[in-house]
Parts: C-alpha cells; sequence; structure tokens
C-alpha cells in the first residue's frame, strides 16, 4: 500500500481556501500565516502535478481539476473528523450497538425522538429496534437479543421498573354497527362482531388479555394493519390511544361505549438485560427515555411513572 504524499494539514489549507474565499481569509480561519497556506496549496500541485487554483483579477478560483480536488479533500477532513469522534466514544467507553426490544404500545414519536437526541451525543453507536408484542419483547431478553426492552410484563429473574402506562381505547370507524345501537357495548355485542387482533411475536404465542372470543377475527402482525382495518370499518380493536390520537380528531375512528369502565391501561416496564454489566451508552439512553416519558406525560397532565423498581421477586 503507497504511503500517501499529501497530509490532512495540507489537505485543510487547500479547503480552507475555498471556503474561506482566498488565501488571506483562510490564513486566519486556520490560524496560520499566509506564507503557510500558500506554500501548502504549492505542495499540493507540485506533488501531484496539477494546478488546483488560477488566478482571475484578485480572486483565486478552482479549475476543473480542484473541483475534485476539494470535494474529495471535503470528504477525507469529515472522515477524519468522525473517526476522531468515534475514538473518543470509544475510550470513554461507549458501546458500538445498544439493542432496544420494544413493545409496540409505546409512543412511536416518543421512541424515535429519544433515539435521536441519543444519537446526537453519540452518533457511533448503532442502534438496532426490535419492535416486538407481548410475549416477544419478554423472549428477545430472555434469548439474549436485547440490553434493554420495554415490555409489558418483567421477565422472571431481571430487574424492570414501571416506566408509562399506556390507555388502550376500544374503537371501531364511525359507520359500523357497534357505535349505532344506542347504549353501552357489551360482551355479546362485541363477540357478533369482526375483532382486529395484533399477533403476539413470541413463538409460544398466547391468548391477548384484550382478545375476545368474537365469531370474526383477523389476527396481523402490525399494529399499523390493525389501525388501518379498524379505519376502514372491517371490525374493532383495542388500541393504545397514543396511536391513534390523530385518527380520533379527525373522525376517522371513535372509541366505543362501554359504560362505566370505558379504557383499560396497560403498564409498560424498562427492563434491563443485565444492570451490572450496562454500559455508558446503555444508562444514557435509558436516562433519555426516562426523562422524556415524564416530560410528556406531564405535558398531557398523567402521571405515568413509578419511584420504586420492580424486583424480580414482586414481579413472578
Amino acid at each position: 500500500m503507497s504511503t500517501p504524499r499529501i497530509s490532512i494539514e495540507q489537505w485543510r489549507a487547500l479547503t480552507g481556501v475555498v471556503e474561506a474565499g482566498g488565501y488571506a481569509q483562510a490564513a486566519e480561519a486556520l490560524n496560520k500565516s499566509q506564507s503557510a497556506i500558500t506554500y501548502a496549496v504549492q505542495k499540493i500541485e507540485s506533488q501531484l502535478g496539477v494546478k488546483a487554483f488560477e488566478v482571475q483579477g484578485r480572486k483565486a478560483v478552482l479549475t476543473p481539476t480542484g473541483t475534485l480536488l476539494y470535494r474529495r479533500a471535503r470528504a477525507l477532513l469529515d472522515e477524519a473528523a468522525s473517526l476522531e469522534r468515534a475514538a473518543g466514544s470509544l475510550s470513554a467507553g461507549w458501546e458500538a450497538q445498544i439493542r432496544l426490544a420494544v413493545e409496540i404500545l409505546f409512543p412511536t414519536q416518543l421512541l424515535l425522538t429519544t433515539l435521536d437526541q441519543f444519537g446526537e451525543e453519540s452518533p457511533h453507536t448503532r442502534i438496532e429496534l426490535i419492535e416486538s408484542v407481548l410475549g416477544g419483547t419478554a423472549e428477545c431478553l430472555l434469548k439474549g437479543e436485547a440490553d434493554i426492552a420495554i415490555a409489558p410484563q418483567v421477565p422472571t429473574g431481571f430487574l424492570g421498573e414501571p416506566l408509562m402506562q399506556s390507555r388502550l381505547r376500544l374503537v371501531a370507524a364511525p359507520g359500523h354497527p357497534l357505535h349505532k345501537l344506542g347504549r353501552p357495548v357489551g360482551q355479546s355485542d362485541l363477540r357478533a362482531h369482526r375483532h382486529i387482533v395484533v399477533r403476539d411475536s413470541g413463538s409460544q404465542r398466547a391468548a391477548t388479555p384484550l382478545s375476545l372470543e368474537a365469531k370474526q377475527r383477523w389476527t396481523v402482525s402490525h399494529m399499523a394493519t390493525s389501525i388501518s382495518a379498524v379505519r376502514a370499518g372491517y371490525g374493532f380493536a383495542w388500541l393504545p390511544e397514543d396511536k391513534i390520537r390523530d385518527e380520533i380528531l379527525s373522525g376517522a375512528i371513535a372509541p366505543l361505549d362501554l359504560g362505566v369502565a370505558q379504557d383499560r391501561v396497560a403498564t409498560l416496564y424498562l427492563i434491563y438485560a443485565d444492570r451490572d454489566y450496562a454500559g455508558p451508552g446503555i444508562l444514557r439512553l435509558v436516562e433519555l427515555l426516562r426523562e422524556n416519558v415524564a416530560k410528556a406525560c406531564a405535558a398531557r397532565g398523567a402521571s405515568a411513572t413509578a419511584s420504586s423498581p420492580i424486583t424480580p421477586e414482586s414481579s413472578r
């Protein structure tokens, strides 16, 4: 492999002249003498046998070759800076990858906002997001496929803490027959219509606590499919309010009248695969999740966090 003849500092001088608009301006921006900047650019030209700039009036203008050199030099400098940031993160002990299993009840926008904030702090830590349902989330922990999980149950042997509560609404399209009863909907009414259910993503699939022995049932794999089916009037479903807020506000989906007990609440727990060995990246991501959940719940006037952690014994 050949040794590069041009140094990083020389490429920085060339890009500096282009971006600052001249040799004098580049010297000021890079805190160097103008003669040092001029010499660095001339060295590039002589080493490579090319002409990077040509003088037009009092201004140095890139030649076509210089334009190519500038683009490649800019990419090289950006990559060098990225490498330095990555080395800094690694020296601080930040993980190269964090695997996160999240129950689909958790608000999507809240999750994406948190991951974006984390990415700003640790851009070189890759995030593997597993969107799971019911037993699938716990299964990711049991199989060693997740470093952190947000799940409706804490598997035996793991430490978790209540993170937030997800409000579930029983809904159907406004034109659905269940909305035309003129009275609260009962279990017998629901059994006579199609229930849209999201499949448990675990290998040992169990019946969801919200499932009914309806005459008709569609079991789908994605929450988005369930929402679309309900919007189209194909059936009713228990759906998390955070996922259908816009549909309710627009009137595309309407909550069914259940009388006294209108809604159900599911507690979501934040669970470590191994709290003792959690690195700084995992700990920071968890901290951001807690902070953003607290802000979201405060904004909605809801109390969603709990003070005491759930131990393996108390979660059995």
